[in-house]
């Protein structure tokens, strides 16, 4: 198959360095449970072949290969040869023996068999065509399987009162993400998205993080994030490091919030679920 003839990615501003990826397991670690959550009501349960879409550093398939059990099988499919190397030495530490992962473009790649279901979490944003890559991505699952993601709805992200850095540094990301290509706002077009793809129309849910105080993980959550995309911030004229101040950009957002007795909301993280036709 030609090249012109796959879905080409939008450029992914967060990039794959180790600090990236250890960034997305401690964002998976504080949306663990959601995910959890969403898994267990869309079905996935003992026994089922499931393939990881975008899998990262495998903080969601393993959750998934806790559900399936032993006589499960996961496989993790990325772009990124960065990440199934992480994934995999992850998968080796843990013992995961129903887990695999494999580098490479899962629109346009063939498996062994259909599966019994496949999901996503924080990956349709990143294509160029959401609709066309579900269209492609649906033909690895049975008739009847399980179709699921998990998108971000980035808009939902804000604080009460106005905790000026905070809404600054949301604002950056946001513009940031934008003129990359990624959509901040797929998790309300999944319904849609669902429909124009082929399968029904899906279930839904949304969750997020909310609170106040010190400990509220929210500030490391949104430094890190700024972190990672300082460098295209910076090349896309969004703001300077200056501006950001990295270094200090999580006390600051914490000194605030907590000086103004607030609270923050994090993205709502909208999940959809719904069966292939047989």
């Amino acid at each position: 198959m030609s090249a012109n003839t796959l879905q080409q990615p939008i450029s992914y501003v967060l990039g794959h360095s180790d600090q990236e990826l250890d960034r997305l397991s401690r964002q998976a670690e504080l949306f663990g449970p959601f995910t959890r959550q969403l898994f267990e009501q869309a079905g996935i349960t003992s026994g089922m072949r499931v393939l990881d879409i975008g899998c990262g550093a495998g903080d969601g398939a393993f959750l998934a290969a806790e559900l399936v059990g032993a006589t499960g099988e996961i496989v993790g499919v990325d772009r990124a040869p960065a990440a199934v190397e992480r994934a995999t030495a992850r998968a080796k530490n843990k013992g995961m023996c129903n887990v695999q992962f494999v580098a490479g473009d899962p629109t346009s790649m063939e498996f062994d068999g259909p599966f019994d279901a496949m999901v996503g979490r924080l990956v349709l944003m990143y294509f160029p065509d959401p609709v066309e890559a579900v269209r492609k991505l649906a033909r690895h699952v049975r008739p009847g399987g399980l179709v699921v993601f998990q998108e971000f709805d980035i808009a939902n992200c804000r604080s009460l009162p106005h905790a000026p850095t905070f809404e600054r540094c949301i604002g950056w990301i946001r513009q940031t993400l934008s003129l990359s290509g990624a959509r901040i706002q797929l998790g309300l077009e999944l319904y849609p998205t669902y429909l124009a793809a082929g399968p029904p129309g899906p279930r839904m849910r949304m969750d997020a993080l909310i609170g106040g105080g010190w400990e509220n993980p929210a500030y490391a959550l949104v430094a890190d994030v700024t972190k990672s995309l300082l460098p295209a911030m910076e090349k896309l004229k969004v703001a300077t490091a200056a501006e950001v101040q990295v270094s200090i950009l999580e006390e600051r957002m914490r000194n605030e919030v907590v000086g103004l007795k607030g609270v923050v909301l994090s993205p709502g993280l909208i999940g959809a679920w719904s069966r292939k036709p047989t």
